[in-house]
């Protein structure tokens, strides 16, 4: 009994010093207004046409998006941008092509069908142009890292001066919202970097703000579609309840009258 009782005072311990750690650890996020959240929830349209502006101005020359197509950017519940301009963004772009009539590979402008430009030909290309390290791709990355869009929102504003007597290695950065403190990716914003074409303010918050958005429709390209079917099927189960009571009332009414 005594031994019993000492394995489950030790598990005990254990356990509550875990959640301890662990509630410890836990990171808190900035927040913000996302206007895609809720069962109404909708994306901003220029937060989505300026966040694929900061990704192309800033983030495509190491980060990829290889699930994404140039005629996505003109698909209903994305960017929504007009078809010409969306032609005009692919043609904008040198794709690989071929091989042709005598066997090379050849470059053109892109086409709405291509995949959105690599910036490198291969991993290892990647790896040596950045210290060793591999920069993810984006098509998903809000649903690969845990805290989803506050995470990537608060990443891109956490980078600080390290705190007195930690000491980074050569191309190590601190941020405050990074797991271990510790990212290989130096801070890419900075207040005005890109020029808005609808004169929005690019401050490193919104600049946050847009391309972490557009990371979340890149990741749910038909999160509306989605709201838009789950709204209309609560609409029909409440329909659906209102008929079936309605029913089973009258006819309850009537055995209770033949009673």
């Amino acid at each position: 009994m005594k031994s019993y009782l000492r394995i489950l005072l030790i598990f005990i311990l254990f356990f509550g010093f875990s959640v301890k750690s662990n509630s410890a650890e836990k990171i808190e996020y900035l927040k913000t207004d996302w206007s895609f959240k809720g069962l109404f929830g909708k994306f901003d349209r220029g937060a989505l046409q300026r966040g694929y502006q900061v990704y192309t101005e800033v983030c495509s020359s190491c980060h990829s998006m290889k699930y994404l197509s140039y005629r996505n950017l003109a698909e209903k519940g994305g960017p929504e941008f007009s078809l010409a301009q969306a032609k005009a963004i692919a043609a904008s772009f040198e794709v690989t092509d071929g091989p042709n009539d005598d066997g090379e590979m050849f470059t053109r402008p892109g086409k709405l069908s291509d995949k959105f430009v690599m910036p490198y030909d291969n991993v290892k290309a990647a790896q040596a142009a950045n210290g060793g390290a591999y920069p993810p791709d984006m098509s998903v990355l809000v649903k690969a890292r845990g805290g989803g869009v506050d995470y990537i929102y608060s990443l891109l504003q956490g980078y600080e001066n390290p705190p007195e007597g930690m000491s980074l290695d050569d191309g190590v950065y601190y941020n405050k919202y990074m797991y271990g403190n510790k990212i290989k990716m130096a801070n890419q914003l900075s207040d005005g970097l890109v020029e808005y074409g609808d004169g929005t303010t690019a401050t490193v918050e919104q600049m946050s703000k847009d391309v972490t958005t557009f990371l979340m429709w890149s990741a749910e390209p038909h999160l509306e579609s989605r709201h838009q079917m789950g709204f209309k099927a609560i609409v029909y189960l409440i329909i659906l309840t209102i008929l079936v009571y309605l029913s089973m009332k009258r006819i309850w009414s009537r055995i209770e009258t033949e009673v």
